[in-house]
Parts: structure tokens; C-alpha cells; sequence
């Protein structure tokens, strides 16, 4: 959360502002008309209002392993008054069993590369529980491709991940294709998106 303003419960990402309607462009398109969207790693929150308000037919249920995120998603979910925005859950991608039953979507922004690869297994994993027959995960955010970083802006970035927590870094967009395929989730799409990050949907394979 380095960076973020704080207006008393409500935090606010600078990030947010610059990345959701290009995300959200993305979502109209690869996620479902109506049914359930699980969030994980919600944040300050201001993504789900976003994107709840623009996507009525969804019901979006945030959830954060931080306490300090979910009284902010629900001090952004109050102030918004939406009807479609279940109350955060606590939950941490990395656990066995999550406290969610059957979802229609999943998605996760900017997460992976601010865990441990444990997280990004832990999500691939809790996804192929979650998620119903034909259902979506959503992934935002930097990766490698073929080894390398696809601009140097990443490559600086996953330098200063790094040098804060060595478990931290931008991941290769294979490593978690790979990951998810050994979870029944399907490579669907793989999106240029700005700023040199991506957009990557995955589909859960027929149960």
C-alpha cells in the first residue's frame, strides 16, 4: 500500500485511475453477463466499485488477506451505495480451502508479482475449486515472455520488487500458463495492455 492516500477507511491507489477502463474494456467482453465475480487481492477497493457500477448483471465479491483493505473496500463500497458489491471477505490466495463456494469469475490485478510464487500457486489452485464449468479467471498486471522482460520500465520494476522482499518479482507469463493448466484452466487470451502490462483470461476446462 506504499503510496496510497488515506481518507479516513478509504484508501485510494494512483494506479487505479490509470488502469480501469482499459481493464474494464477487457472484463466486458471475456466475463459473463450475470453470476458471481470473485475478487482476490481487492486493495483499496476502488476497482470492484468500478467495475460493480459499469457491470450491474455481476454480483462482485472483494475480498483482501488485510484488514487495512477491507475496511477500505468497504468504506469505497458504502460511500458508493451499489447493491451488486458483496461485503470483503478475508481470505489468502495461498490457503487449502477458500470461504467461497461456486464463482462465475475470478479476477486478480496486479497481485502475483507483489507475493510470493506460493500465491500465484495458491490462486491457480483455489481457481480450479472455485470456479464452475466454463468459468473465467482474469489476470492483470506485468510478465515476462520468453525469458525476458518486454520493456525496461518491467525489468527496473522487477529490480525494485526484488531488492524489497527477494520472493517478490514480475512472473513468466508461461510459468503461470503452466501453472493454471495443472488446475483444469485453459489459456484463452493474452492482451497487450498500456503501460507494458497485460491481460491474461483463462477459462476452467468442463468438469
Amino acid at each position: 500500500m506504499l503510496g496510497w492516500e488515506i481518507d479516513r477507511d478509504a484508501l485510494t491507489a494512483p494506479a487505479v485511475a490509470r488502469n480501469r477502463d482499459a481493464i474494464l474494456d477487457v472484463l466486458r467482453r471475456v466475463l459473463p453477463v450475470r453470476g458471481t465475480v470473485l475478487e482476490i487481492a481487492s486493495g483499496s477497493g476502488e476497482h470492484a466499485i468500478h467495475f460493480a457500477a459499469a457491470l450491474p448483471g455481476l454480483t462482485w465479491l472483494p475480498s483482501d488477506p488485510e484488514p487495512e483493505a477491507r475496511r477500505s473496500v468497504a468504506a469505497h463500497t458504502g460511500r458508493a451505495g451499489l447493491g451488486n458489491i458483496l461485503p470483503p471477505l478475508t481470505l489468502d490466495a495461498r490457503a487449502a480451502s477458500w470461504p467461497v463456494g461456486r464463482v462465475d469469475a475470478i479476477v486478480c490485478i496486479n497481485m502475483i508479482h507483489i507475493a510470493p510464487w506460493t500465491a500465484t500457486e495458491g490462486l491457480m489452485a483455489g481457481a480450479g475449486r472455485a470456479l464452475s464449468a466454463g468459468g473465467i479467471l482474469f489476470l492483470y498486471g506485468p510478465f515476462r515472455e520468453g525469458g525476458h522482460h518486454t520493456a525496461d520500465s518491467n525489468a527496473a520494476f522487477d529490480e525494485s520488487l526484488r531488492a524489497r522482499d527477494p520472493d517478490w518479482g514480475v512472473r513468466d507469463r508461461e510459468a503461470v500458463t503452466a501453472e493454471a493448466a495443472r488446475h483444469g484452466l485453459i489459456a484463452a487470451e493474452r492482451m497487450a495492455m498500456p503501460a507494458n502490462n497485460l491481460s491474461l483470461t483463462f477459462r476452467r476446462a468442463e468438469r
